[in-house]
């Protein structure tokens, strides 16, 4: 069952990725990027690792898209400020995803599918062991990083403030 999944789910997220570049609607390339998001979240589930999987549905999916899907809406993109791109451009690009395509075919050829043998068995993805390693053997690191992230907001939020000058 679980190699039929991640089949599905690999398919899928392929597909939704090609829909990304394929699109020629701004808006529906945000919403197959949103979709690809949420295969790549299955695959993280497969795997065990449910934290990553809902951090990649939240801060993925729902903020970061969102914010996309804003600046697209908000750019009022149209055929008549769109730069033409030359014959030569669009002649090296293909040459390109060429070249990387064909590296990327040589990669993949000696690679087998992994095994699901025991994989959902382990407790390696839970919430609870994350969180007794970051707060035991990480305590000191994981508080300095937040000390280090409110110090970055205070700066932009006073970077961020108008001078008001009475």
């Amino acid at each position: 069952m679980l190699p039929v999944l991640f089949i599905a789910l690999s398919i899928s997220a392929i597909l939704c990725a090609l829909g990304v570049v394929v699109s020629r609607n701004p808006i529906h390339s945000v919403l197959f990027l949103i979709l690809t998001f949420f295969c790549i979240s299955g695959h993280y589930i497969l795997m065990n690792a449910q934290f990553l999987a809902l951090v990649n549905i939240i801060v993925y999916a729902g903020a970061i898209m969102v914010l996309f899907l804003f600046v697209v809406m908000l750019l009022n993109l149209n055929k008549a400020t769109e730069p033409h791109k030359s014959d030569m451009a669009k002649i090296a690009a293909s040459i390109t995803a060429g070249l990387l395509l064909m590296v990327m075919l040589g990669v993949i050829k000696g690679v087998s599918l992994p095994s699901f043998d025991g994989m959902m068995d382990s407790e390696n993805g839970y919430v609870k062991n994350l969180g007794r390693v970051l707060f035991q053997d990480y305590l000191i690191p994981f508080e300095l990083s937040s000390i280090l992230f409110l110090a970055a907001m205070v700066g932009a939020v006073l970077l961020g403030k108008k001078n008001i000058e009475e």
